[in-house]
């Protein structure tokens, strides 16, 4: 694991450089922090597994240690920083090749997964698939969006009849989830594709697997085309 070091070696040594640049544009000092480590994780200036520790960040900064540690925990629930039981906060490692693995395997299970619940879906079943993409659109904390996600797409599969492939599909969803915050801390709220999620819906409650299975096939596409955007944005 990368360390910060503080010195002239540290690998935050250049991404953080010229700090006070952008202290004027954010009103508190969480803010300042958040951003500009946001800043320099998601173009890849800091490289996944630094870790980030909070008396070298608050010296860099300036700062006491307070801010620096929501600052942090705000980016944990962005899924930009994991912590690490001993070692603390440590910048989070994707790769593009294990979100292509994953929208791979989602690709295989899913439109089956939808096909075989929807005629058998029931009416609690689709008011509980709406009442999370309204959660989803009123919800302020990236941390719940991938959790809000996953369950929307399980309440439209809940009726597949098949439990070990209910299991994989979750266990695939549940995986996509650093992929999806990750994503949405880079891109913004619009990458969700609500749009899409609502025409699922749609046509699952009038019964039309068809339409239904190649909207979530567009669905995963159009996911696995910009997370692999992304990567290539960064140059990994």
């Amino acid at each position: 694991m990368r360390s910060l070091t503080g010195d002239g070696t540290s690998p935050l040594a250049g991404p953080l450089a010229g700090l006070g640049a952008l202290a004027p544009r954010h009103r508190t000092a969480t803010e300042f922090v958040e951003a500009t480590l946001k800043a320099a994780i998601l173009d890849g200036r800091i490289a996944g597994g630094t870790a980030l520790r909070q008396e070298e960040l608050a010296a860099t900064f300036g700062l006491s240690r307070m801010p620096v540690r929501e600052a942090l925990r705000q980016l944990e629930a962005q899924a930009l920083v994991d912590v690490v039981p001993h070692k603390g906060a440590v910048v989070t490692e994707i790769s593009a090749d294990d979100a292509a693995d994953n929208y791979a395997i989602r690709l295989a299970l899913e439109p089956a997964a939808l096909a075989r619940s929807i005629p058998r879906l029931e009416a609690a079943d689709l008011d509980r698939a709406g009442d999370l993409i309204a959660a989803m659109d009123a919800e302020p904390d990236p941390g719940r969006m991938g959790a809000l996600n996953r369950q929307f797409h399980m309440a439209l599969y809940a009726r597949a009849g098949h439990a070990r492939m209910l299991a994989l599909t979750d266990q695939q969803l549940a995986a996509a989830d650093r992929y999806i915050r990750f994503h949405l801390a880079a891109k913004g709220r619009a990458h969700l594709s609500q749009h899409e999620h609502r025409a699922m819906l749609a046509a699952a409650t009038a019964g039309d697997i068809d339409t239904a299975v190649a909207v979530l096939r567009q669905h995963l596409d159009t996911a696995a085309v910009t997370i692999a955007a992304f990567f290539q944005s960064r140059g990994r």
